[in-house]
């Protein structure tokens, strides 16, 4: 009895383990879905969507679902996300999981919950995802992207902005400042949806497959800017 104790408890262990990483595979998979979802959503409501001229010109977009903002005394925001990249042909590529983090001073109290979506507009950009992290406003000029389908995005602050930045939160969309937030990459998210380690200069701008799970942000993407990568 003695002896085979051990190996019970160690087949509990490996069951447990197994669990936790399905759990953690379907969350993942999950928050894929939900990315498609705020995509297709904002994009499918007439005259309140991303202008689709900035959709064309932007080399990477990243969603955040339900970014998740509390403020007591401090505030302070987290989401788990995506972002994805145009490949080299056209079409996008495979999704990289990301994290946003950031925190601002003053007196507030609440908690609120919004979508984010960025984009990101030229090589500039890009290249500050292929490092493990970089705050907005601070590493990549970013500002606050206009509304409307057919919203002009000739200004000098748009045209100069390597990040474009939008949120939603109780229906309504607008352009939004996210300088000071933190957005780094989330390697366990990575690992979850690829199955091995994986950072995020592995998948940007790289020849991967896309997941299964991936399939209808990727679908989404590609259905509102086909444009060459080049």
């Amino acid at each position: 009895m003695k002896k085979r104790m051990p190996r019970f408890l160690l087949s509990l262990a490996l069951g447990a383990g197994v669990v936790t990483a399905s759990a953690a595979a379907t969350k993942s998979a999950q928050r894929l879905a939900d990315a498609a979802t705020v995509f297709t959503e904002i994009m499918d409501t007439p005259d309140r969507a991303i202008p689709q001229d900035l959709i064309e010109r932007a080399q990477c977009v990243a969603i955040v679902p339900g970014l998740k903002k509390a403020a007591f005394g401090f505030g302070g925001k987290f989401g788990r996300g995506f972002v994805v990249c145009r490949n080299s042909g056209a079409g996008w590529g495979a999704p990289a999981a990301i994290r946003v983090e950031g925190g601002s001073a003053g007196f507030q109290i609440g908690v609120s919950s919004s979508d984010v979506v960025m984009l990101v507009m030229n090589k500039r950009g890009m290249e500050k995802l292929l490092g493990s992290r970089f705050t907005i406003g601070a590493d990549a000029q970013a500002a606050a992207g206009p509304v409307g389908r057919e919203a002009t995005a000739a200004t000098d602050v748009l045209l100069s902005a390597e990040i474009l930045s939008w949120s939603r939160s109780r229906g309504a969309f607008a352009g939004v400042s996210l300088d000071g937030a933190t957005l780094r990459q989330d390697a366990d998210e990575n690992k979850e949806i690829y199955g091995k380690p994986l950072e995020n200069r592995d998948l940007i701008g790289k020849d991967v497959e896309i997941p299964p799970a991936a399939a209808a942000l990727i679908a989404a993407l590609n259905k509102r800017s086909m444009r060459s990568g080049k």
